[in-house]
C-alpha cells in the first residue's frame, strides 16, 4: 500500500467507525494516551519496537494478525488470550500455535518502564498489529485507543471458526462479533501471509473428502491437489506438521490481494477459504477483491472494526502490569 493514500485512509476509517460505537466503543478515542506517559509518545514507542522486529522477522505480521483475530474473536479485544496458566484461553487447542506473545511482552515492559500502569495490553495488541501491517505495506491508518484488560481468560470460551466451515457457518460467527459477511471475506484475506499444516487439509480435502476413503475435494484444482499429495502432504502421519502456504508462495510474505486470485483458480488450501468462492453469497466479494485494489483500504477498515469488538473502557477491567498475569 502506498503512502499517498494514507491521509485519505485516515479520514475514511474515522468516518467508517462512527456508526459502530457501543458504550465501550464510544469511549475509545484517537490519541487516548497523549499527555499520559510522562512526555513519551506511546504510539511511537510501539511503532519503533514493531519496526525493529519486522526488520528481523517479517513473519511477525502474520503472527500478530492471527493473534488479534484469536483475541478479538473470543469475548472481544480484552487481552484474555495473553494470560498464562492452566485452563486459560492460551491453552485451548486453536490457540496452541498462536505466536507473537513475546513481542507484546517486550512492548509492555518498555511502556511500563516509561509510564507504569498506563497502557493496557489490549491496546498494545491493536497498536502492534497496526504497525506490523504498516511495516509490511507502507500504509498507515488510525486506530482508537483506551481499552482496558478483562479479568477473564477461560479455555472453554474458545469457539472460533473451523478450517472446514462453510461460508454461511463462518458468516454466522462473524455476525456474533457485529461484523458483516463482507468484513469476513476481507479479514480472511489475512491468510495472504498465513500458513497452515498438512493435518488441516489431509482428511477433509485430500484423502477423505465427504468421509469417503480416497476422495479428494473436487473444488480444489486437480494440479494443486496432486502437488500436495505427492510432495507436501503425502498420506502418512509424518507429513502432518509439514507447512502449507495459504497463498502463492511467491506472495506469501506480502499483504496483497493475491490470496483472492488463488481462490478464483480453486487453489485455496483451507476449505473455509475456498468456500468463499464456492458460495454465491461471498463469491462476488472475492471477485471484487481479486480484480481491484480495494483490499488495500478495505483490510485496514475491517481491522479497525475487529479491534473495537466488545471492548472494556473507563473504569471497567484493569490495566495489567504484566500482560500474562492478572493484577
Amino acid at each position: 500500500m502506498e503512502h499517498t493514500k494514507a491521509a485519505v485512509l485516515v479520514v475514511v476509517l474515522a468516518v467508517a467507525v462512527l456508526g459502530l460505537a457501543t458504550d465501550g466503543q464510544a469511549q475509545l478515542q484517537n490519541g487516548f494516551y497523549t499527555g499520559k506517559c510522562r512526555g513519551n509518545d506511546v504510539e511511537a514507542v510501539v511503532r519503533g519496537i514493531v519496526k525493529a522486529r519486522f526488520a528481523q522477522d517479517s513473519a511477525i505480521v502474520a503472527h500478530l494478525l492471527r493473534l488479534l483475530f484469536h483475541e478479538c474473536g473470543v469475548n472481544g479485544c480484552d487481552g484474555g488470550l495473553l494470560i498464562d496458566g492452566t485452563g486459560t484461553e492460551k491453552t485451548a487447542s486453536p490457540n496452541l500455535s498462536v505466536k507473537g506473545y513475546d513481542l507484546i511482552a517486550t512492548i509492555k515492559m518498555e511502556l511500563e518502564r516509561r509510564c507504569p500502569g498506563v497502557v493496557s495490553c489490549s491496546d498494545i495488541e491493536i497498536l502492534a498489529t497496526r504497525d506490523a501491517v504498516n511495516a509490511s505495506t507502507g500504509q498507515g491508518y488510525a486506530v482508537r485507543t483506551g481499552r482496558r484488560d478483562r479479568r477473564r481468560s477461560i479455555a472453554t470460551d474458545i469457539n472460533l471458526p473451523g478450517p472446514d466451515f462453510t461460508a454461511p457457518q463462518a458468516a454466522a460467527f462473524f455476525r456474533t462479533l457485529g461484523l458483516s459477511s463482507d468484513d469476513m471475506v476481507v479479514l480472511l484475506g489475512a491468510h495472504t501471509v498465513g500458513v497452515t499444516h498438512c493435518s488441516m487439509i489431509k482428511k477433509s480435502r485430500l484423502y477423505s473428502y465427504g468421509g469417503k476413503a480416497g476422495a479428494t475435494d473436487p473444488s480444489m484444482d486437480p494440479e494443486l491437489a496432486s502437488i500436495y499429495k505427492t510432495y507436501v502432504c503425502p498420506n502418512t502421519a509424518s507429513s502432518d506438521n509439514n507447512i502449507v502456504f495459504l497463498d502463492d508462495r511467491s506472495s506469501a510474505s506480502k499483504l496483497d490481494n493475491s490470496f483472492y486470485k488463488m481462490l478464483q483458480r480453486r487453489r485455496g488450501a483451507l476449505m473455509v477459504d475456498q468456500n468463499l468462492y464456492g458460495d454465491g453469497s461471498t463469491r462476488w466479494m472475492v471477485d471484487r477483491l481479486a480484480n481491484t485494489d480495494h483490499f488495500r483500504w478495505l483490510f485496514p477498515q475491517a481491522l479497525v472494526k475487529l479491534g473495537e469488538v466488545n471492548v472494556l473502557t473507563g473504569t471497567q477491567g484493569e490495566v495489567r502490569k504484566l500482560c500474562s498475569k492478572f493484577n
